[in-house]
């Protein structure tokens, strides 16, 4: 069982408090990280903090600790006993590294509208951005690694973010009663059908001529949809667009419109004159409770707007930006990998069943359909009694939870683990090895540990405390 270290990640739109108390022993944050200011990074230690990294990114590997004190990181620990380290079955599927990145996030302001490449544009993208030779940390870079980038996020305190398209006939009554000419035109491409493939509305040609070739079979209302999007991440400045959308707030009653007219005036207050807030009328407004989450396939349009969570995805850093953000925008490879199909936002933690009780606690498991990675949310002792989120999930399943058998928390055999406590203490235990943990510290534990199981530290009326566990779903 190492010791982690995460690895702090700057970013102007981070918090100036969530996570620096929930990590204030973390020596990375005694001083300050370096960083790029060209790409948004700030490199002083008063500057916000937006992301911990746990992470084998060839990147921004985290450091590791093991028993005997000596250092060395996540990337050379697996590279050096790939089998040892993340388990046979991890290791031929997906080589000799971590398959996932967890990270710990906290957003004061709204995050880049963006979008993950699926697995052939970032292939694509990252071999032809090797082949004109930029830098791998260069702020114009997009991709920076090979990979397809999935990623799930679940609520460590109520969280807001914008995910996927809505139904056409939410955009349209968002749209419309914004009195803004941008707003109009994009209500014109959202209404101006076509009947033949290749025919253009007027005024949408370069709409059309970014399409990707899978247009070519896409329905009609996919194309109506891209063409909207396109017209608003494409335009120029715009005067007293915020003024616009407060005036219709104040007319929208139905309570999913408000959150998408809170989230659009976030962003509008955020990056004032960006045209794209608009697009967030488009998307499905997601408001998470602690616990609650919601997973974001490649493709899928998003911004995070507000709040502290727990995020993990493949072990990649490839975005493409859109709008609302002071780093690289990359429009035409963000639109030839954009998802134009509406849906609602996924939660994980109902692919399949993965709650269950435990001894001294409860446990939720969120299980996306992606082998590459999962989390559970735990709350151990005491403090369990008053999770709200298990509430929900006893009046969502009843019997069924109940009749679950009660033990400990355990999670994950042959298979690489990553424990963080997020409150109060827990002891994490596998076959080899146990560890007590306060908030702030985690330990990663390798595939040949065995079995792992979470609970309080002691039996003492304040005693508990709650964690999360990454790993993998092979």
């Amino acid at each position: 069982m190492y010791v982690i270290r995460p690895v702090p990640k700057r970013y102007a739109w981070g918090s100036y408090t969530r996570l620096q108390s929930l990590f204030s022993d973390e020596p990375a944050l005694a001083a300050a990280d370096t960083g790029d200011p060209a790409t948004g990074a700030v490199d002083t230690a008063n500057s916000p903090l937006a992301e911990m990294w746990f992470s084998g990114h060839p990147q921004s590997p985290s450091q590791l600790i093991a028993p005997d004190g000596t250092h060395t990181t996540v990337l050379d620990a697996i590279r050096e006993r790939p089998e040892y380290m993340v388990g046979r079955r991890c290791s031929e599927q997906f080589g000799p590294e971590l398959p996932f990145l967890f990270k710990i996030i906290a957003a004061r302001i709204p995050l880049s509208l963006q979008v993950h490449p699926v697995d052939f544009e970032a292939r694509a993208g990252f071999n032809a951005q090797n082949a004109q030779g930029i830098a791998q940390d260069a702020p114009e870079r997009s991709f920076h690694d090979a990979e397809a980038k999935s990623e799930m996020v679940v609520a460590l305190e109520p969280f807001e973010a914008s995910v996927g398209f809505s139904p056409i006939s939410v955009m349209l009554h968002n749209l419309s009663m914004v009195s803004h000419p941008l707003a109009a035109r994009m209500v014109d491409a959202l209404t101006q059908r076509t009947l033949r493939i290749g025919q253009t509305p007027e005024g949408f040609e370069h709409a059309d001529a970014m399409m990707p070739m899978s247009s070519m079979v896409w329905p009609d209302s996919r194309r109506r949809i891209f063409r909207a999007f396109h017209t608003a991440i494409t335009a120029g400045p715009v005067e007293g667009l915020e003024t616009q959308l407060r005036y219709a707030s104040l007319r929208v009653s139905d309570p999913v419109a408000r959150s998408a007219f809170h989230h659009a005036l976030a962003a509008a207050a955020a990056f004032p004159n960006d045209p794209s807030v608009l697009t967030l009328l488009m998307l499905n407004p997601v408001s998470l409770q602690e616990g609650e989450s919601v997973f974001i396939p490649a493709g899928i349009p998003h911004a995070y707007i507000h709040g502290m969570a727990a995020e993990i995805m493949n072990n990649s850093d490839n975005v493409l930006r859109a709008g609302m953000t002071v780093k690289h925008k990359d429009i035409p490879r963000l639109l030839h990998t954009l998802n134009c199909q509406p849906g609602a936002p996924v939660d994980p933690a109902d692919a399949r069943f993965g709650d269950m009780a435990t001894r001294d606690g409860d446990l939720i498991v969120y299980t996306p359909h992606i082998d590459e990675f999962m989390l559970a949310y735990g709350h151990t002792g005491p403090t369990a009694a008053a999770w709200p989120v298990m509430d929900r999930v006893l009046r969502r399943y009843g019997a069924l939870l109940r009749q679950l058998a009660r033990g400990r928390i355990d999670q994950g055999r042959h298979k690489p683990r990553i424990v963080l406590c997020t409150a109060g203490s827990v002891r994490c235990s596998s076959e080899m090895d146990a560890r007590e943990l306060s908030a702030g510290q985690a330990v990663f534990i390798p595939a040949a540990e065995g079995w792992v199981s979470v609970e309080s530290c002691g039996g003492g009326s304040s005693d508990g405390g709650s964690f999360l566990m990454a790993t993998t779903q092979v």
